[in-house]
């Protein structure tokens, strides 16, 4: 089918030029403009480096071109689009109520509304028969706004201030309100731009976290209601570029704990939530490569830390009269199989999230039999961790439990009695039964030896002839595990014979916490080699075949899925990369971009020649040779301050100039969201539905 529509085109050292009706669907191509960058004695070449400057009229141009070459290129999709974005809501309870959650005599809880994008936040006193309280209306906030994002922040202790954040424009700049319940009157209204918030316990002061021009959260300030900001206390100011700065309460509130960290080395001080006026005190000052977080029960810090070189981490303690780390004890025997990622403290008990041999799991401790015990789950491979548990003085907690083929699950766990209660399993409507899906385990091996697993979930029925289609996610960066949970919205891959997997390769902590060194800095090629190593383990188990398979990844996941294409440009028939960091030099090099400096510590400083010479190396953008790729799928948002949107726009402009295949290249960038995309729950869904209709026809899949 022959498309007509108005095309843009960019040329070098002219304006943009228009023709129209043209027969032919052309994309544009971005004129080029001289800049050079002298890396180590290597001369790097960058002619689309103009295309980072989003207030230049050209730029904006320029997406506008892409976002209507793609509209063109997949015009004939829209009906597809619209099959599955219909299939995908059939499987959405529209109208529902989330599990309440009691904190202060009060139940609270989010709901939302069938044609409604936002949820409602509310609460009831006493039981759930009294009134509603409605505490926040987010659907209220969002109109006339492009974008929307709410975020409670919380209830002051007696109940009677609501704290919440919004953010209007995607790029992760949140504004603090707050409102009197007793009135219903907002007494501070979007009165500060905080990257961190939390409650005293005088009900009248709250402590915030600003960002510094690079989005670095770096200056505590305490404020008191009703004030002027610029009364505001400046308490402490993190100088260190590497760091960021933090603020939380322990869990019994009785301290608010301040946590200066860079991604190898933590500091905390802490402060009686009583007495917001008075100075913190130190906990144990940073030392280079010790990490560690405080919580409070009965005088007593407990201390999750790898002190003393436990790289899976261990649980210590210490009184909080003499809390430097020489005074830390363990509290238990270290077993370094075992990936302790978590501490919750109880009155009477502890809960403790840790990982074995991939596998999450809950241990309880009881702080008065000194026993403890870990909670049984029903299947080989699944998803599970606590939930909201606010309250200090309980004995039952509750978690989320999810795998690739049950829908997440909250349960309420005795911890006394080991008795759980159902208290909501998603409600899946449009036909769906969990038996008529499989999900399994498997494992690849990668070039060095290593085995790395691979979760799958796929339709009942599957005949291992190498012919279905193939989807192959990962993410592979920060330590964060790649999770085996369910997803509604992928059923409607599945209901089409798609095999769905997902690699838990290196640079996450799937296998514990030295899978995530090992696929960081001076290792970080581990992490694209696994990926490989599970696509191809895929097609030559015969699960799919590789002219049907897709892979994709966002984020950090979308440098894996761009250094991935580079090293094997045949590994899939097509790829989706979403907001991708793809442009690792340039960004790494440049210290006032969001991130940048933090992150020596997780990808290397390209200053440095052995780490930039190794950078360089796996850059995407740096690495687009002339060529034939796959079929590629870019998505990227204007206002994204994770990712900034010219990253992905040289990468496609590049990709462009330099590919010799005749396969579809898209770029799709919203201007009007940030690194999530868009906003509200339908129009996110509708962006995913077009991602799937450009994957699946890709894959052989039309209907």
């Amino acid at each position: 089918m022959r498309l007509v529509f108005q095309w843009l085109c960019l040329v070098a050292g002219a304006a943009v030029c228009v023709a129209a009706d043209e027969p032919v669907v052309k994309p544009p191509v971005a004129m080029q403009q001289p800049h050079t960058v002298d890396f180590h004695g290597k001369i790097l070449q960058d002619p689309y480096f103009w295309l980072k400057d989003k207030t230049n009229p050209e730029v904006i141009r320029y997406l506008e071109a892409e976002n209507a070459h793609r509209e063109s290129v997949t015009k004939h999709l829209e009906p597809f689009t619209e099959v599955l974005y219909q299939e995908m809501l059939s499987h959405i309870k529209q109208t529902d109520l989330g599990v309440p959650v009691r904190e202060g005599g009060y139940w609270y809880y989010s709901r939302t509304e069938a044609g409604r994008q936002y949820p409602l936040y509310c609460r009831r006193q006493g039981s759930m028969e009294a009134a509603e309280e409605l505490l926040l209306d987010v659907n209220v906030l969002a109109e006339g706004q492009k974008f929307m994002s709410a975020v409670p922040a919380g209830v002051s202790d007696d109940g009677r201030f609501y704290a919440y954040l919004t953010d209007i424009t995607g790029f992760r700049e949140y504004y603090v309100s707050i409102r009197d319940l007793t009135t219903g009157k907002l007494v501070e209204d979007r009165f500060v731009k905080a990257a961190g918030f939390e409650w005293a316990a005088d009900n009248r002061s709250v402590f915030y976290i600003v960002e510094d021009e690079a989005k670095r959260a770096y200056r505590l300030f305490r404020h008191e209601l009703g004030q002027p900001v610029s009364s505001d206390v400046l308490v402490y100011e993190e100088r260190d570029e590497l760091y960021t700065l933090a603020i939380e309460r322990t869990r019994d509130k009785k301290y608010l704990i301040r946590t200066s960290e860079s991604s190898t080395t933590t500091e905390q001080h802490f402060l009686d939530s009583a007495t917001p006026t008075a100075d913190f005190r130190l906990i144990a000052a940073r030392r280079e490569g010790v990490e560690y977080a405080v919580d409070h029960r009965d005088g007593r810090f407990h201390i999750r830390t790898n002190l003393g070189g436990a790289v899976n981490f261990k649980w210590m303690t210490c009184d909080v009269s003499q809390c430097e780390s020489v005074h830390w004890r363990d509290f238990e025997e270290v077993r370094p199989s075992v990936f302790l990622e978590g501490l919750s403290l109880f009155r009477d008990f502890a809960v403790i999230e840790e990982r074995e041999a991939g596998i999450p799991q809950l241990r309880v401790h009881d702080f008065g039999s000194g026993a403890a015990y870990r909670v049984s789950f029903p299947e080989p491979s699944y998803t599970v961790g606590l939930s909201a548990n606010p309250e200090f003085d309980a004995d039952t907690v509750r978690f989320t439990y999810t795998s690739l083929v049950t829908p997440a699950s909250i349960y309420a766990f005795n911890l006394k009695t080991q008795e759980r209660q159902l208290l909501k399993a998603t409600e899946v409507p449009g036909g769906f039964e969990a038996g008529n899906y499989v999900s399994e385990r498997i494992e690849a091996t990668a070039p060095d030896g290593v085995r790395v697993p691979i979760s799958l979930v796929y339709r009942r029925g599957l005949v291992r002839d190498g012919k279905a289609p193939l989807y192959l996610y990962s993410y592979g960066s920060y330590g964060f595990s790649t999770e085996p949970v369910f997803s509604a919205s992928r059923l409607v891959l599945l209901d089409r014979g798609v095999v769905f997997a997902m690699a838990h390769i290196r640079g996450g902590s799937d296998m514990g916490y030295q899978w995530y060194l090992d696929g960081k800095l001076m290792k970080k090629k581990n992490t694209f080699t696994d990926f490989i190593a599970c696509a191809d383990h895929l097609v030559q188990q015969r699960y799919g075949a590789r002219e049907r398979l897709a892979i994709e990844g966002g984020s950090a996941g979308g440098l894996l899925i761009g250094a991935v294409l580079n090293l094997r440009p045949d590994v899939c028939r097509v790829a989706h990369l979403a907001v991708p960091f793809v442009d690792v030099i340039n960004t790494m090099l440049d210290e006032s971009l969001p991130l940048t400096v933090q992150e020596f510590l997780e990808w290397g400083n390209p200053k440095e020649p052995e780490a930039g010479r190794y950078m360089l190396e796996y850059s995407p953008y740096d690495n687009i040779a002339r060529k034939d790729y796959p079929a590629i799928l870019v998505t990227t948002s204007l206002n994204d301050s994770q990712v900034l949107f010219h990253e992905p726009t040289k990468y496609v402009a590049r990709l462009r100039a330099m590919k010799t295949d005749g396969n579809v290249l898209l770029l799709k960038c919203n201007m009007d969201a940030g690194h999530g995309g868009a906003s509200g729950r339908y129009e996110s869904l509708r962006e995913q539905a077009f991602e799937y209709a450009v994957l699946l026809e890709q894959m052989g899949i039309g209907r």
